[in-house]
């Protein structure tokens, strides 16, 4: 009706999801890391044996604010993986324009770093996550850091259905899913630019591949082609799109699509081939189900271990109805099963599993 926007309809009506009652299993706690806004989740009880740390980023596209959705996945975390999980709220767009985003998730996650015996967590054992556009901040923040001296090592980057490139909007995933739920090929771009700060304008012409130089497609064939998707992804009618002629204009409006903090898939090797362990979540009825297979053989080429799980059941934010019993799709939980077995088989050390524990649970403001 034009009374205001878009962004801010959506997220008046995330904010009615269900509202949490008390987990007596979980102790919850908000903070402050580096003054970006967290919340801790932690289990209760024998709080030595729970020395992970996850940073967890939420979807959302960098604009919408779906904190009630997310905390159940991150409560689901830390009481099935016996982990701290701190999960980052973010400045969004676009009240706060791009990079901000990518700028608070690199705060809070070096802020753990830097103090991660303040709160129990094994300094070995830290790992970087995020869900979709979530999954993109966890990405470009583990590339971000494997150059930094100064800090430990990042364990581990978990991945859900992560959207990791702005160069080929065709790719099979893109045309079997265009119309799939919860996120729409028209939705991702058009947020996505939102985003950004870019008109919709751009939107005919970043489908088509006009912001991208000839010199780079032909550089970026190697990682971002179809040829190195399997062909079992390639049979619901997946058609090979013409090349389009690029234009210049098109890229100077849109050339924040090829920075690696928006599309990680354009990491140099030097960088690919630093990146820690890597656990990858794909879905099959997901535009961005072919951005996660491309990554996955990027990292496997350069030497990284891959663990990829595949959901052939299941769509892009099943995670929005975890623990919804209106809403009992079983993919949703076997999605973070998966992740949990993943967590567990991250071993902490024996020496940081008995010092700080009480420290990471008394930390950081009143329980819920």
């Amino acid at each position: 009706m034009g009374l205001c926007n878009h962004h801010t309809v959506t997220r008046f009506l995330f904010k009615g999801f269900p509202i949490f009652k008390q987990d007596p299993k979980l102790h919850i706690t908000q903070s402050r890391f580096d003054g970006v806004p967290v919340k801790l989740c932690q289990p209760r009880g024998d709080h030595t044996k729970h020395q992970r740390g996850i940073l967890f980023f939420h979807g959302g596209i960098g604009i919408w604010s779906v904190l009630n959705i997310y905390e159940r996945v991150c409560r689901y975390l830390a009481r099935e993986s016996a982990s701290f999980v701190v999960s980052v709220e973010y400045r969004l767009a676009p009240e706060h324009p791009y990079p901000a985003q990518f700028e608070d998730c690199l705060k809070a996650t070096i802020h753990l770093l830097k103090n991660a015996k303040e709160y129990g967590v094994d300094l070995d054992c830290i790992v970087i996550s995020g869900d979709s556009s979530g999954a993109t901040l966890a990405a470009a923040v583990c590339q971000e850091l494997v150059n930094r001296t100064d800090l430990p090592k990042v364990r581990a980057q978990i991945l859900l259905h992560p959207f990791l490139q702005a160069v080929d909007f065709n790719l099979p995933s893109y045309q079997q899913n265009a119309f799939a739920p919860m996120i729409s090929k028209n939705i991702i771009l058009k947020v996505g630019l939102k985003y950004l700060g870019k008109d919709w304008s751009l939107l005919q012409v970043a489908m088509k591949g006009s912001h991208v130089p000839e010199d780079m497609r032909i550089k970026w064939k190697t990682w971002i082609n179809p040829d190195h998707i399997p062909k079992r992804f390639k049979s619901r009618g997946y058609k090979p799109a013409p090349p389009t002629p690029f234009s210049p204009k098109v890229l100077e409006q849109s050339n924040e699509f090829l920075d690696t903090t928006f599309s990680p898939l354009l990491a140099e090797d030097n960088i690919i081939s630093q990146l820690p362990e890597t656990y990858i979540l794909t879905c099959e009825y997901d535009v961005l189900r072919d951005d996660g297979l491309l990554y996955k053989k990027r990292l496997e080429d350069a030497g990284i271990g891959v663990t990829w799980e595949h959901l052939e059941d299941a769509f892009h934010g099943i995670v929005f109805v975890l623990d919804i019993p209106v809403f009992p799709f079983s993919c949703a939980t076997r999605k973070l099963d998966f992740v949990v077995k993943f967590i567990k088989g991250l071993h902490v050390s024996e020496e940081s599993s008995l010092a700080g524990g009480v420290k990471a649970f008394t930390k950081g403001g009143g329980g819920l």
